[in-house]
Order: C-alpha cells, then structure tokens, then sequence
C-alpha cells in the first residue's frame, strides 16, 4: 500500500461524490467503508465501526471476542443483530461481542475457577509428599 493516499477517501471521492453516486446507484442503501487489514483482530475492529471496540481476542479458526464499552454493545450488535452479522460476514468469523463490564465478569470468574483449581492441585500435592 501507498503510504501517500488515503484509500477511504480515494473511495468517498471529492466532495463525497464518488460514493454518493453509488449511494443514488443502490437507492439511498446505507454504505459504510472501512479499511481492510491482514490483521484479523484489526480487520474485526474496524468491522464493527461505528461502535469503539476495546478489544479482540482470536477465540480459535473461524471464532473472535469483541469488548466494547458497555455504553456501546447495542451499537456494535446493531437492530437484531445486523451490524455484527454483516461484520462476521466481512472478517470470514464468528464475532462474539460482550461489554466491558460482561468481560470482566467473565474474566473475573475464569481467574478465581483457575486459582481454586491451583490451590486443589497443591492440596493434593502436599497429601501425596507426606504419604510417602
């Protein structure tokens, strides 16, 4: 890519009239454009534009975790799901969004399950070393 040329303004066109003739084209259909990235958590992010996403993480093949703020999560779901269904559509993943605050719950959760399952193992341990 050129360093020196903007590719969604080369795409909206002076004075927007590049796009707004596509715009008349397709009958007032909304068009959102966004730049492409080889990075799929960059490339999920910008999918789910307009809506600020503060995180993604790569799940696994074909699966990816949006956070956004919790302020936000309608937007970036969209009107029955839309915005994300079209941005899964784009990325080639499934895109699970969750809020910042469900997040963290959720991680939250996952670190005291961990720790417990720690603490057991070292349990188990001390009972075995004094067995012997």
């Amino acid at each position: 890519p050129n360093p020196n040329v903007d590719p969604i303004g080369a795409c909206v066109g002076d004075r927007s009239e590049r796009i707004n003739s596509i715009i008349a084209e397709l009958n007032g259909e909304k068009i959102d454009i966004i730049e492409y990235s080889e990075d799929l958590a960059t490339f999920v992010a910008r999918s789910l534009s307009p809506a600020p996403v503060e995180n993604v993480q790569i799940i696994s093949e074909g699966r990816t975790l949006a956070v956004v703020p919790d302020d936000k999560l309608s937007l970036a779901i969209g009107k029955s799901g839309q915005n994300v269904r079209l941005a899964a559509r784009l990325a080639h993943t499934k895109i699970d969004v969750k809020s910042h605050s469900a997040y963290e719950h959720d991680y939250l959760a996952e670190q005291t399950k961990t720790q417990v399952n720690e603490a057991e193992l070292t349990n188990l341990d001390d009972m075995f070393s004094d067995a012997e």
